[in-house]
């Protein structure tokens, strides 16, 4: 089934076109990688289908519920992992977990199970500011997932984790889009993107370049992101 639709969203600030129309599809359990440059306009598409950005046309729908129609319906379906960490730094990373988890009424076990998955279990009553950048990723990317959401949206998830955390990115990635879970992140991390990327939509200054179903090896995958980002 179609979890996401993106129909037509366009962003147009005053005289400046930041992206032009762009439409995909999305079914239950797959992932979708906006893959690119900077400037390329991952961000600000993520934004609109987040509902943080209002599209200057088109529209976007999640399980057939359109943003324009039932926003509180909508919002109820995502969970959203920003791009710059914003957080309350004086919460033990405990009860920053608590306290995202009881907007959405997560259990206790859940929040358990995700402390362990984000490897955060022995930082777990330490202050969020005393986190390394690469924690404090780790530990927004586990209020994303909290709620195990219809569709997981990420802006640049693997910035500041090491090597070792962007493999267990991909390995979490992987398994969370087998429990049904719609996932559409951005990267410009090539790697990265043939590694999960059902469809991988290659975008530059704005404009969708190339839509890229993953039907080859990974490395076939990496090799074509690079031939189009070289061009």
């Amino acid at each position: 089934m179609t979890r996401l639709k993106v129909d037509g969203v366009s962003k147009v600030y005053k005289e400046k076109t930041a992206l032009h129309p762009c439409s995909f599809e999305a079914e239950a359990g797959s992932c979708v990688v906006l893959c690119g440059g900077n400037g390329a306009g991952k961000s600000t598409l993520l934004q609109m289908i987040a509902a943080i950005s209002i599209p200057t046309t088109g529209t976007t729908i999640i399980d057939d519920i359109n943003i324009k129609d039932d926003r509180e319906s909508y919002l109820k379906k995502i969970g959203f992992m920003p791009d710059d960490f914003y957080a309350q730094e004086m919460m033990t990373v405990e009860e920053f977990l608590n306290f995202y988890g009881a907007f959405r009424k997560v259990k206790k076990e859940r929040v358990n199970q995700v402390v362990e998955l984000i490897g955060l279990t022995d930082k777990r009553r330490e202050l969020v500011k005393s986190l390394s950048k690469g924690m404090r990723q780790r530990l927004i990317f586990g209020q994303s997932i909290l709620a195990e959401p219809a569709v997981l949206l990420m802006d640049e998830p693997t910035n500041g984790l090491d090597p070792y955390w962007v493999n267990r990115f991909v390995e979490i990635v992987n398994e969370v889009k087998k429990s049904g879970t719609t996932i559409v992140f951005s990267t410009h991390m090539m790697d990265v993107a043939a590694e999960t990327g059902d469809l991988i939509v290659f975008m530059k200054q704005g404009e969708v370049i190339e839509k890229i179903v993953r039907k080859g090896t990974v490395e076939e995958t990496t090799i074509q992101l690079m031939k189009l980002h070289r061009q």
